[in-house]
């Protein structure tokens, strides 16, 4: 069963913008997104995927993402590495768009426009 959501997504090259993108969110289409085995965070209505091997892989710190992260009330900086894609939470665990809260903060944390793409 696929599940169609809006996600955040958070490149970890500062000069790439964030993007929201509509994704079938499956295992497959979130290893594409960061680029390997996943890695989740969850708090509340949402949760974070990240790379799980980003350590190991030498991949550079997501500094907009663990910013973003922290202001949710997790701290994890030095987990944040690679592309960091933020989906909502159902009351179950499942898939669900990110929140509408996440996507205002992130908008004001770092000046940019969220571009949308499908």
């Amino acid at each position: 069963m696929s599940t169609t959501c809006t996600a955040l997504v958070i490149p970890v090259r500062l000069g790439d913008a964030l993007r929201t993108v509509t994704i079938d969110a499956t295992t497959d289409t979130l290893q594409q997104l960061v680029g390997g085995h996943l890695e989740s965070v969850s708090r509340g209505d949402w949760h974070v995927y990240l790379n799980a091997e980003g350590h190991l892989m030498n991949l550079p710190p997501n500094i907009r993402a663990a910013e973003l992260i922290r202001e949710a009330g997790l701290d994890l900086s030095d987990a944040a590495r690679g592309t960091a894609v933020f989906l909502g939470r159902t009351e179950r665990g499942g898939e669900a768009d990110v929140p509408e809260h996440l996507l205002r903060r992130a908008a004001e944390m770092f000046g940019s426009p969220l571009g949308r793409v499908s």
